[in-house]
């Protein structure tokens, strides 16, 4: 296939995926529209802080303790049916939540135990989505795939928070409707996705299988490195959880400056894996990951300095721009190397992999700031992360020998 008809061959042409991505897409619209409603709620309730760490805390715990377990099943069953379970339980959550408050019954305790149901589905939903992907679409299109997906996730986390606060302040109930009219939109198509190959011979469980995502990474360097890499990035790189605190004591800006502080990231996500999807990576993919990630750091230290709202903004974007990179890389190779009947038990670990890096990262960040404030947090956190790339070169150098990720 020359270069001319890989951009001109489109993957919401490609039969199955449309299913697939909108699906994915309306599964974390209705996520995003009830976390904010959930948040929203359970403060009004408490006025506490603590009270809103203990949301993430509920979100987080599953995950870590359903990874295994995750795994297995999304490499045991059919993994469209694994998906349809989760966002009905997803819905349904969403319906109680909505007909408690509307009976005005809903307490923080309920909200709380609402949340980590729905940690639990999207531990299951997240990774077997991920590695349904590669029997939806040929390998030869997956980055284009991973990229457009990617591009349509992010304008989702923009979208949704905004329209949950919107709708919260017309009625408390309407997110939660919309919640449950969106999963299950999302669980048909995902029930009428058409996949390219028969799944793969499912092996028997045995102890050694349950742990054989972890074994088969610790095997495959190029794998190792990808995943540990944005660990340790987003871990030291994670200031942008300090944005109330710059935008009030750094920049001396209104809440206006937040909105646009949080969406910065997020849109330059999107403009990258727009490029991306029209423009993919054909050469040193591998090389292309280490500097992206190195961007990441010096604009989060560019961040951490600045102390003009526009500079910010535009450091934001890069932050945002050059982590789409890493994590379109990222996806491909774990998808492209792993064979399917491990993707599910890979792909739980690498979920793992990312909601620590995003939760403790925000830990460390809160953690530093208290004590250095978050200025020297940021610039310590971006130069860490340029150290970790440059380790990572030496420890993994399999990883700038990546060339392609077309998987031909």
């Amino acid at each position: 296939m020359d270069s001319v008809q890989y951009r001109q061959e489109s993957v919401l042409r490609h039969p199955g995926y449309l299913n697939f991505a909108a699906s994915r897409v309306l599964s974390s619209l209705a996520f995003q529209s009830i976390a904010v409603a959930m948040g929203w709620m359970i403060y009004d309730q408490t006025h506490s802080a603590f009270a809103l760490g203990l949301v993430g805390l509920c979100q987080f715990l599953p995950m870590v303790m359903l990874t295994f377990v995750v795994g297995q099943v999304a490499d045991h069953f059919d993994r469209r049916r694994i998906g349809l379970i989760c966002q009905l339980v997803e819905g349904v959550t969403a319906l109680f939540l909505g007909l408690a408050a509307w009976q005005g019954i809903l307490s923080a305790s309920g909200i709380l135990v609402a949340v980590a149901i729905l940690g639990a589905a999207q531990a299951f939903e997240r990774p077997t989505m991920a590695a349904l992907l590669p029997t939806v679409v040929p390998a030869s299109l997956l980055q284009k795939s991973i990229a457009t997906t990617t591009s349509m996730m992010q304008t989702a986390l923009v979208i949704g928070p905004s329209f949950g606060g919107l709708l919260y302040g017309v009625d408390e109930v309407a997110p939660f409707v919309l919640s449950f009219v969106l999963f299950l939109i999302a669980s048909i198509n995902v029930i009428s996705i058409r996949t390219e190959r028969p799944a793969a011979v499912r092996q028997p469980v045995t102890l050694a299988s349950v742990f054989a995502g972890v074994s088969f990474i610790r095997g495959k360097p190029v794998i190792l490195g990808t995943i540990s890499l944005d660990l340790f990035a987003v871990l030291l790189g994670g200031a942008t959880a300090l944005l109330p605190m710059f935008a009030r004591d750094i920049l001396h800006a209104g809440p206006w400056s937040l909105g646009l502080l949080r969406a910065s990231p997020a849109i330059g996500a999107v403009v990258m894996s727009i490029y991306l999807a029209r423009y993919p990576l054909k050469t040193d993919a591998g090389r292309k990951m280490l500097w992206a990630v190195a961007i990441f750091g010096l604009a989060t230290m560019v961040f951490a300095l600045s102390q003009n709202i526009a500079l910010s903004i535009g450091a934001l974007f890069i932050v945002g721009a050059s982590d789409t990179i890493s994590v379109v890389v990222r996806s491909s190779l774990v998808q492209l190397l792993t064979p399917d009947e491990m993707r599910g038990r890979v792909n739980a670990v690498n979920s793992l992999f990312i909601g620590t890096s995003n939760q403790l990262g925000e830990f460390e960040s809160g953690m530093v700031a208290a004590l250095l404030g978050p200025v020297i947090t940021g610039i310590v956190g971006g130069i860490g992360t340029i150290v970790v790339v440059v380790l990572w070169i030496r420890l993994f150098p399999d990883l700038a020998r990546v060339k392609t990720l077309s998987g031909d």
